[in-house]
């Protein structure tokens, strides 16, 4: 019997070990699945604001790993790493007694051996085959490795959070640098992460990651790893981060769209660590957010409006701010670039820039009465119809009557056909009903739109992306846009006199601000869809807002909710603008000079007026002529670009010290300098140094008269 006994208790331990060696998974169990390489995305000033992906970093030999990095994690981890052959008895057993005691299993003394053991070849299941099979492992690989080498290996292979495996990707990402570079500080807030990476990543828990640091550099004073003052000085170095504590959320509806631009950028690169320099400027991005968060709450229960979607683009296809809904959290679609409604009234610009492209213009007269084509009898909002009325009027009010006759006049084809050179894609309709914006489309691509009528260009492409880079290696650099000139400056010029007129005096009043503003409000059917897309000098802006289940609104039109959007956001956001380079007002084409025969203004005389413009050098304000200081007006184009930017704004001048000239302002902007930024003239020998740099950036940067382009071109 007790031979019996005696036998169980040596055969069955050594049967259950031959067990979990018969058991250990095939090819160790080691299942590599593909993962999304980590993306690192920069706004447009180089700032870190969000990151995608896993990522991989290098694989470090155990030569490159810094002495510094292994004695943290080795004080932290393991201190008797060096001494045992693979799992340290001891520690077992303590983490035995304190789970019994706990009645929980929470600690697992493990050394870092096991710990590679179990992340190369075993689930992260606890069960009492898992640790035998893992000390079995950790055996064999202490005697077929070294002990650098399983270090470098378990440091290779350790997750530390945020989406990180490996410590040369963690140090790439916390901090910006590879591990090589480390310094004391971040060496032991690195070492701190493999415990518990999710809950002390310190991208989301700073503080807690500090904390454990703090403890990773006691451990190594208590090893004799380091010395108390090293201790201390690195205490004394907080270690920060390259990227902010936590990503802006908002940001995620443009982050989104950038994963399959870099795809098609850079082709197989994508498959490694990259660093994208985007086109978002943080503040637009703020203020968009705020705008549509505080409109929504104040109004969209009152209004039946539960979503909004806003774009902010330059004229030549940047994307600065994007919006796709009131949470992403809630909700991942973005309005903005997946959701395809119909634009209503919004979609008349194509209808008439086709008429304009076909010779009419907009004094060319209409009459608003009842239509009928086939079945089909559209109405006016409102019911009502005004009888003759010329285009301008028509298309300011937004008479639907008028637009399906034009419409009809020139085509449903031809329309389509100016739709799609604008860049419309999505697919259109080709039924009468399409005057009225019968058809679907995304906000992107109609701000897209807008845009190339913005920057007289026959289309603009709309982008996020400036560069793409693999560590210090540049894959992708975005040239500077080359727009192609529209091919019928007359219509455009049309074009743009009526879009003016939706804000002046039109459905667009509620857009209107202290400047030019040219845009077009959209209302579809039972209001179930308010669209209101506008654009200044420097900036497009779109903005839709509606219902994700197609329910109406109560009532919203394009000119109401939309319109206010639009104007409060571009006000608030003038002064972000302003900081950059790309804000200083870019007027299209050059400015043509004339002779004037107007009196001069007397000598000392501050002028205020609305001008009336002769020359890129010389206006005529209540008939005294006033030449701008510094400025030799260009030949060639038509003064209307000149005129339009100013547009109906007031100009105060004031004479130049020691010149008979003047130093003229619209608003904020002093014309001279406008002048010569925009390639609109040339410096004269009196300029100030100012002017002629801004002469020479204009040079350098190929705009306006220095683009190359015919100067006697009307």
């Amino acid at each position: 019997m007790v031979a019996a006994v005696l036998v169980s208790i040596i055969i069955l331990p050594v049967g259950y070990v031959a067990y979990c060696m018969a058991t250990l998974p095939d090819n160790g169990g080691l299942v590599i699945e593909p993962t999304p390489s980590a993306l690192i995305v920069e706004a447009a000033d180089g700032e870190v604001f969000a990151s995608r992906g896993v990522f991989k970093g290098d694989k470090l030999s155990a030569q490159d790993i810094p002495v510094n990095l292994s004695r943290a994690i080795i004080a932290i981890e393991d201190r008797h790493f060096y001494e045992h052959r693979g799992f340290y008895l001891p520690s077992i057993l303590r983490a035995m007694l304190r789970n019994i005691r706990s009645a929980s299993a929470r600690e697992g003394g493990s050394t870092i051996t096991q710990q590679l053991a179990r992340m190369t070849y075993l689930s992260p299941e606890r069960t009492i085959r898992r640790k035998v099979q893992e000390a079995i492992l950790a055996l064999w690989m202490e005697r077929k490795l070294g002990k650098e080498e399983i270090l470098s290996r378990y440091l290779n292979t350790a997750y530390f959070g945020a989406g990180v495996y490996g410590v040369d990707a963690a140090a790439k990402r916390y901090f910006g640098k590879t591990a090589k570079e480390l310094s004391l500080s971040e060496a032991a807030m690195l070492a701190g992460l493999v415990r518990a990476p999710s809950a002390l990543a310190p991208t989301r828990h700073l503080e807690e990651a500090r904390q454990r640091s703090a403890l990773v550099l006691k451990a190594m004073v208590e090893t004799g790893a380091i010395s108390r003052e090293q201790a201390e000085a690195a205490r004394r170095q907080p270690v920060s981060l390259r990227v902010p504590p936590d990503n802006p959320p908002g940001t995620n509806y443009f982050v989104d769209v950038l994963g399959g631009d870099v795809k098609r950028l850079v082709g197989s690169a994508a498959s490694t660590d990259l660093t994208v320099r985007s086109t978002l400027d943080l503040d637009l991005q703020g203020i968009a957010e705020g705008v549509i968060a505080r409109r929504l709450k104040a109004e969209g229960r009152t209004k039946k409006v539960g979503q909004a979607a806003l774009v902010a683009m330059a004229p030549d296809g940047a994307i600065l701010a994007m919006v796709g809904g009131r949470d992403y959290n809630e909700s991942q679609f973005n309005r903005a670039v997946q959701a395809k409604r119909q634009p209503g009234s919004l979609f008349k610009v194509f209808v008439y820039l086709t008429a304009f492209q076909k010779g009419l213009d907009p004094q060319t007269t209409a009459v608003d009465r009842p239509v009928q084509i086939g079945n089909w009898e559209p109405d006016n909002y409102g019911g009502r119809f005004r009888g003759t009325v010329t285009l301008r009027s028509a298309f300011a009010h937004s008479l639907n009557s008028v637009a399906v006759q034009v419409a009809d006049a020139v085509g449903i084809p031809a329309v389509i056909d100016t739709a799609r050179k604008l860049g419309v894609q999505s697919e259109l309709p080709a039924v009468p009903s399409l005057a009225l914006g019968a058809g679907e489309v995304t906000l992107l691509e109609m701000t897209r739109a807008f845009a190339a009528i913005a920057a007289d260009a026959e289309s603009v492409e709309p982008y996020a992306i400036r560069a793409v880079r693999n560590g210090d290696r540049a894959l992708f650099t975005r040239q500077k846009s080359q727009l192609q000139p529209a091919s019928n400056p007359a219509a455009r010029a049309a074009i743009h006199d009526l879009l003016a007129s939706v804000v002046r005096e039109g459905t667009g009043r509620a857009a209107r601000i202290n400047g030019p503003v040219e845009g077009k409000t959209g209302t579809s059917q039972n209001h179930k869809d308010a669209w209101f897309i506008g654009f200044t000098n420097d900036i497009v802006v779109g903005v839709w807002v509606g219902n994700d289940d197609n329910t109406p609104t109560r009532g919203v039109t394009g000119g109401d909710l939309p319109a206010r959007i639009w104007n409060e956001f571009v006000t608030q956001s003038a002064t972000a603008r302003a900081k950059a380079v790309r804000t200083q007002p870019r007027i299209a084409g050059l400015f043509a000079t004339a002779a004037a025969d107007a009196k001069p203004a007397p000598s000392g005389t501050i002028i205020r007026g609305v001008p009336v413009v002769q020359s890129t050098a010389m206006l005529e304000i209540e008939g005294r002529v006033v030449r701008l200081f510094g400025v030799e007006g260009a030949r060639g184009r038509a003064v209307r670009d000149f005129k339009r930017y100013l547009g109906n704004r007031e100009v105060a001048c004031e004479p130049a010290a020691d010149s008979s000239d003047y130093r003229c302002r619209v608003d904020d902007q002093d014309l001279s300098r406008v002048v010569l930024f925009n390639g609109g003239g040339r410096a004269t020998a009196n300029a100030t140094p100012e002017l002629r740099a801004l002469e020479q950036q204009a040079r350098s940067t190929h705009v306006g008269i220095w683009s190359g382009r015919d100067d006697d071109e009307d």
